[in-house]
């Protein structure tokens, strides 16, 4: 309980989250009695990083740069837009269709919201919708990065469990496609109630030349997933060769990438891999102190005079990841609560590792979008200058909906799995 406390304080007073993750194990080490421990110290911090699969990190972070600088966002919502940009709502179809494709190349919904907030929310404006719901629902399509493959949070969350980043992927493939749908049909019914304006018409021989014309920068997220889901290549090597054929489209098709750009590109992914990886060497630091201390194992018998089976264990664990996710950043929050949460899960209710992270990986994506915090409604305020508050209330049934969703994960483990079959 001491360790706990001292990281609790240690948050409140405003200690990073890593370092509080590394000096609450050493309140625990200097509690315990046992100095030797001390020794192992750096061992486990090493260990926490020392995993090939982390190498996916950087590599997808890159990915997203060279998309961004090449220009290639900006033609994936000119396709979304050849295809629904004309029916009733039809920018708030793209939006969302947009925000679907963009995700299975940025894989973060923080970036993500950023981008796309510059591109669509004065688009939707100039066309008459909101800027308050604009903002609002493309916080909510930037909901769909952690999900849909790649995906950074599943990366890590991959590292924690032990378990195949590839399977990580593939499980937040189905999940990502319904909750676009379900965004689609929300959007159908708010459309007829609000009268929300119609795109131009454009011809057949038009969409088609803008098919055309965009159709390569899908080779991106094709050959990642494709790759993954065909066994030629693991999450990692996927991740190297994604990246080649990011640079290639943009220097060669869209002609909007430089090399001169490439340095910039490789600091801006370097500086965020670095922090990512220092809060998953910390977390194993964490984690480790906490098995020693048998602390999930004293959470565990709690929680089994409450909840007496899988279901009502994936229910309750969901309420407090969501009350988590609304203070605390996606990849942060795995961070805390995996180690805790995770062999309780495997080893007392037999919860499949995969479907347990995916259900951690949404609700704590979820929580970007809920109050107090909404980190994704203040980085769309930010671009756009939108009221954070005022887009939580406006795209309300968006937050029904995705609640809807993760209790059906937590109901149907299939919904997960079904691919990993």
């Amino acid at each position: 309980m001491l360790t706990l406390g001292a990281f609790a304080l240690l948050l409140l007073v405003g200690v990073p989250i890593g370092l509080s993750l590394c000096l609450g194990a050493v309140v625990y080490i200097a509690d315990s009695g046992n100095p030797l421990l001390f020794n192992n110290y750096p061992l486990q911090l090493f260990g926490g990083v020392d995993s090939y699969g982390l190498i996916a990190i950087p590599l997808f972070i890159l990915i997203g740069e060279i998309m961004n600088g090449g220009g290639i966002t900006q033609r994936i919502v000119h396709m979304a837009m050849a295809f629904v940009g004309s029916m009733r709502a039809g920018l708030a179809y793209v939006n969302v269709l947009a925000n679907m494709m963009v995700s299975s190349i940025l894989g973060s919904a923080t970036a993500q919201v950023a981008i796309m907030s510059q591109i669509m929310v004065p688009e939707m404006e100039r066309k008459g919708y909101d800027k308050t719901f604009a903002a609002g629902l493309t916080a909510y399509g930037g909901m769909l990065g952690p999900i849909i493959p790649p995906s950074v949070m599943f990366v890590v969350y991959s590292t924690l469990a032990q378990v195949s980043v590839g399977d990580m992927l593939i499980a937040g493939i189905v999940p990502g496609l319904i909750l676009t749908a379900i965004f689609c049909v929300i959007i159908a019914i708010l459309g007829v109630i609000h009268q929300f304006p119609r795109a131009e018409k454009r011809t057949w021989g038009e969409r088609a030349r803008t098919v055309l014309e965009t159709a390569p920068t899908l080779l991106i997220p094709i050959v990642i997933v494709g790759s993954i889901l065909s066994g030629l290549a693991n999450a990692t090597e996927s991740a190297a060769v994604g990246a080649v054929v990011a640079a290639l489209v943009g220097r060669f098709w869209t002609r909007e990438f430089r090399f001169e750009q490439l340095p910039q590109m490789l600091l801006r992914a370097g500086v965020y891999s670095a922090i990512v990886l220092f809060l998953v060497a910390a977390a194993s630091v964490f984690s480790w102190v906490l098995i020693y201390g048998k602390i999930p194992q004293a959470i565990a018998a709690s929680v089994q005079q409450i909840a007496a089976d899988p279901v009502t264990f994936l229910l309750l664990v969901s309420v407090a990841l969501l009350l988590i996710g609304t203070v605390i950043d996606g990849v942060p929050g795995l961070i805390m609560t995996v180690p805790i949460l995770l062999p309780i899960a495997t080893a007392v209710y037999g919860i499949d590792p995969r479907h347990f992270g995916v259900v951690v990986v949404v609700n704590l994506v979820l929580g970007l979008l809920t109050p107090p915090v909404g980190l994704c409604f203040f980085v769309a305020s930010a671009v756009t200058g939108a009221n954070p508050g005022r887009m939580f209330i406006v795209t309300l049934p968006f937050f029904i909906a995705s609640c809807v969703l993760l209790v059906a994960l937590c109901v149907y483990p299939s919904l997960s799995l079904m691919l990993l079959k």
